[in-house]
């Protein structure tokens, strides 16, 4: 009896180091270069055009643009938002908020504490119409504070609304619209499933006191961030497909989500536009693996069960795991303090900076860049290339792992790396 209890636990042993191996090449390998400690490779603060020379950063970059660490130790670094006093940065997975000022030639001070012991910190945002006025967004809640110098006063620190926590994606991000109301994005609790807490997989908007909080899209997995076309108000916001269908299913996404002013006439300025996720995925294609019967019985053999989602607008590479976007803006016409015009390019106008963050359940990595989306003045696309890249190694390894853009008149490009804990400062070489 006793050598019958061994054999079988022998041989459950092995199925399980079989099944294992098999998860672990289909869904995590790849996973680990996100996790290796930075290089010393990224420590250097000089300016580096090209990459690769001594003392210089092992990123590339087009001709005509050169970069530098502005701003580090700042472990975790994500969200970025530019004040009055400097730049607040969410250290995520520190539970901080760091602030960095500006010294007299616009180079960073050492970043200093100013929130510590909070609840995954992700979105900051000034409010446009006060630029003293902060709200930072935990995984749980929303709330606002003021930094102004001596004699302005403002509100205290103070919560504004509840958010639901708990589950896979906990990340919360938030961003003022040109309607001059607050948007925050709530990520799934999971891969892929039917949510129970409705507040889940969607986009809300609400007044700047936190009330009329109400749905404007669903059906999104986790997108974690978004921002507005300046040209037609219209949010665009970047999606993470599921995991667990291979190597290049689905696609992630870039999303648009109309601004109520453009939207058909037969739609209520109030409609909740539906993105498809957990049954549908980019230019909606059903997900038959999560959902292989159910929609497609009650709609009827040959019925597409996703024809009445919005699809995507840009497939992106599966697993390529998007997050920071900005656009370029074009040129003004104002002429700056230094006398230069807006400083980018007019080949760059109306383009979209997207960082890709980079997978972790590939077999060959991806992502661990910021590419650039060519659209024209209309936002139609004409195709993606490389902006950044080099963290990415040819052994597989990831020097750092890029998360938010902020694009600044003149030419000026702040990045934050969640991995190397540092803000890359990107700038247009204009010749004089």
């Amino acid at each position: 009896m006793k050598r019958i209890t061994v054999i079988s636990i022998g041989i459950f042993a092995v199925i399980g180091i079989i099944w294992g191996a098999r998860f672990y090449f289909k869904n995590l390998r790849g996973a680990w270069p996100a996790v290796l400690p930075p290089s010393p490779g990224l420590q250097p603060s000089s300016p580096s055009g090209r990459g690769g020379g001594e003392g210089e950063l092992p990123l590339k970059l087009p001709d005509g643009f050169s970069i530098e660490i502005f701003a580090k130790d700042l472990p975790g670094a994500r969200v970025m938002a530019m004040g009055s006093g400097g730049m607040y940065v969410s250290q995520t997975s520190e539970g901080k908020i760091a602030h960095i000022g500006f010294d007299v030639d616009g180079n960073a001070t050492r970043p200093v504490l100013a929130f510590s012991s909070l609840q995954k910190p992700h979105g900051i945002v000034v409010d446009p119409a006060d630029k003293y006025h902060y709200y930072i967004a935990e995984e749980h809640r929303i709330f606002e504070f003021y930094d102004a110098p001596p004699g302005i006063t403002g509100p205290e620190f103070n919560k504004i609304v509840d958010l639901p926590s708990g589950g896979g994606h906990f990340t919360r991000t938030l961003g003022f619209g040109p309607d001059g109301r607050l948007y925050v994005s709530i990520g799934s609790s999971c891969n892929v499933c039917n949510e129970k807490d409705k507040r889940r997989a969607k986009i809300f908007s609400m007044n700047p006191d936190g009330s009329d909080f109400k749905g404007v899209a669903r059906g999104l997995r986790n997108a974690v961030f978004f921002t507005w076309n300046p040209v037609d108000g219209s949010m665009w916001a970047t999606e993470m497909g599921r995991d667990l269908l291979g190597d290049d299913l689905p696609p992630d996404e870039i999303n648009i989500i109309p601004p109520p002013s453009s939207r058909v006439q037969r739609l209520p300025p109030d409609t909740v536009f539906d993105y498809g996720w957990p049954i549908c995925y980019g230019k909606n294609v059903h997900d038959s693996n999560f959902d292989p019967a159910p929609e497609q019985a009650r709609r009827g053999a040959g019925k597409n069960v996703c024809e009445d989602k919005e699809p995507s607008y840009i497939d992106l590479p599966a697993h390529s795991a998007p997050l920071g976007l900005a656009f370029i803006p074009a040129a003004s016409g104002e002429p700056r303090p230094d006398g230069r015009e807006e400083g980018w390019p007019e080949d760059y106008w109306y383009d979209l900076l997207v960082a890709y963050h980079g997978s972790w359940n590939r077999s060959e990595p991806t992502g661990y860049k910021v590419a650039r989306v060519k659209l024209d003045a209309q936002g139609n696309y004409e195709g993606t290339e490389d902006f950044i890249t080099g963290w990415l190694q040819p052994d597989g390894t990831a020097l750092g792992r890029p998360v938010d853009i902020l694009v600044q008149p003149g030419g000026m490009i702040y990045v934050s790396d969640d991995k190397a804990g540092v803000i890359y400062r990107v700038r247009r070489n204009v010749l004089e």
